[in-house]
């Protein structure tokens, strides 16, 4: 069954919502990092395990914010699919996307079968540097 109106609404408030969430996060983010340099970091270093310890945090923060970075260009995508008419069916076979997983994950371009077989092909293929 196709998504109705009220639906294909509800979701595209939780899209707007979160896309609103997160760029005021990656904000905070970006922002906290620029007060706390690298540099004054690693100006507190006094051995290799500080040292070590400063590279994590710095690459922690890069890591949420890349993380963030990619779930807002999901949600940009899935505004994109609301506002074309393509929302809620599946990129690989057609089928619809069940209202249940687009509750649970309302940026997902699969149907879960699809999901399921994609999740499989990936975690078979190597990954390259």
């Amino acid at each position: 069954m196709a998504l109705n109106q009220k639906q294909l609404t509800e979701f595209g408030q939780q899209l707007k919502a979160r896309n609103q969430q997160l760029r005021a996060e990656i904000r905070i983010e970006l922002l906290r990092s620029d007060e706390e340099h690298y540099g004054d970091l690693a100006g507190q270093v006094h051995d290799r395990g500080d040292e070590a310890v400063a590279d994590l945090l710095v690459d922690v923060e890069i890591a949420t914010v890349s993380r963030q970075i990619h779930e807002l260009r999901a949600i940009e995508a899935a505004q994109q699919r609301l506002r074309t008419g393509s929302y809620g069916i599946c990129d690989s076979c057609g089928a619809e996307i069940g209202v249940e997983r687009l509750r649970s994950q309302p940026t997902a371009v699969r149907c879960v079968s699809c999901q399921s077989r994609y999740e499989k092909s990936q975690a078979a293929t190597p990954v390259t540097m």
